[in-house]
C-alpha cells in the first residue's frame, strides 16, 4: 500500500508527508515504520520516543527540496526556516535530551528486544482472537492490539486494569499496549494477563459498555447517506 501511494505521489507532483509518531525509533522492529514498506516520504513528523519521554518534543523532517522550497530556495537572498511553531520550538535542552535519547538507542540491541516483545505478545494476546467479545488481535513489533466487538467503557477497564497493577489507556474498541524495549518478561507478562482480564470480564457481561466514539458514529451515517 505505501510504496503505491509513494509512486501516485511522486505521479502528480503531491508531496507524501507520513505520521511517525508513535510508530518511530524501533516501535514497529524497524527504526521507522515506513522502513518496513523501504519508502522515504517527503515530510516526516516524529516525536514520542524522540526524547525517550523525558522531555516533550517533536520534529518535522523533510526533504531537502522541502527544505529549501519552506526557505526560500537555494540561493534566496534572506532564506529562513518555516517559522511555524510553539513558543518553545527548539528548546535547546530537550534538543540535548533527544540527541543523547536517541544516541542510547542505536547503541542498544533494540532490534533484538523488540523482537522478543513481538513473540511473547503474539504468544499471550493472539489466543483471545477466539473469544467473540474480540473482533482481532493485531502484533508489529512492540505494539500489541486487541480490537473488541464493542466500544470499552473505560473507568471500568481502568479500575479493572489497576487493581492488576497494569496502566492502559483504551480507545474505543482498542485495548492495546506500547511497552518500553527494557520491559522484562514478567512485567509485559502482567501487561498481557491484564488484557486478558478485560477481554475475559466482557465476555462475562461483568463489564458496562462504553459509548461509541463521536467518528464512528459520523463515518456510520455517511454510509448510510451514501
Amino acid at each position: 500500500y505505501l510504496r503505491r501511494v509513494r509512486q501516485l505521489c511522486d505521479e502528480h507532483n503531491v508531496l507524501l508527508i507520513l505520521d511517525c509518531i508513535a510508530t518511530g525509533f524501533g516501535r514497529t522492529g524497524a527504526l521507522f515504520a515506513c522502513d518496513h514498506a523501504a519508502i522515504s516520504p517527503d515530510i516526516m513528523c516524529v516525536g514520542k520516543a524522540l526524547t525517550g519521554g523525558y522531555m516533550t518534543l517533536g520534529a518535522t523532517l523533510a526533504t531537502d527540496e522541502v527544505a529549501e522550497g519552506a526557505s526560500g530556495g537555494e540561493g534566496a537572498e534572506r532564506p529562513v526556516p518555516l517559522m511555524h511553531g510553539p513558543t518553545f520550538m527548539a528548546n535547546p535542552l530537550a534538543c540535548r535530551v533527544a540527541s543523547a535519547s536517541v544516541q542510547l538507542l542505536l547503541d542498544s540491541p533494540w532490534q533484538s528486544r523488540v523482537g522478543a516483545i513481538a513473540q511473547q505478545l503474539e504468544a499471550e494476546l493472539r489466543p483471545l482472537a477466539s473469544s467473540p467479545a474480540v473482533r482481532g488481535v493485531r502484533v508489529l513489533g512492540a505494539i500489541g492490539v486487541v480490537e473488541m466487538e464493542e466500544p470499552l467503557h473505560l473507568p471500568s477497564v481502568q479500575a479493572l486494569l489497576v487493581r492488576r497493577g497494569v496502566w492502559l489507556r483504551p480507545f474505543g474498541r482498542m485495548l492495546y499496549t506500547m511497552p518500553p524495549f527494557v520491559v522484562s518478561e514478567a512485567e509485559l507478562r502482567r501487561i498481557t494477563g491484564g488484557m486478558r482480564a478485560v477481554v475475559e470480564a466482557t465476555e462475562s457481561a461483568l463489564l458496562e459498555k462504553g459509548a461509541r466514539l463521536e467518528s464512528e458514529v459520523w463515518r456510520e451515517s455517511q454510509s448510510h447517506a451514501g
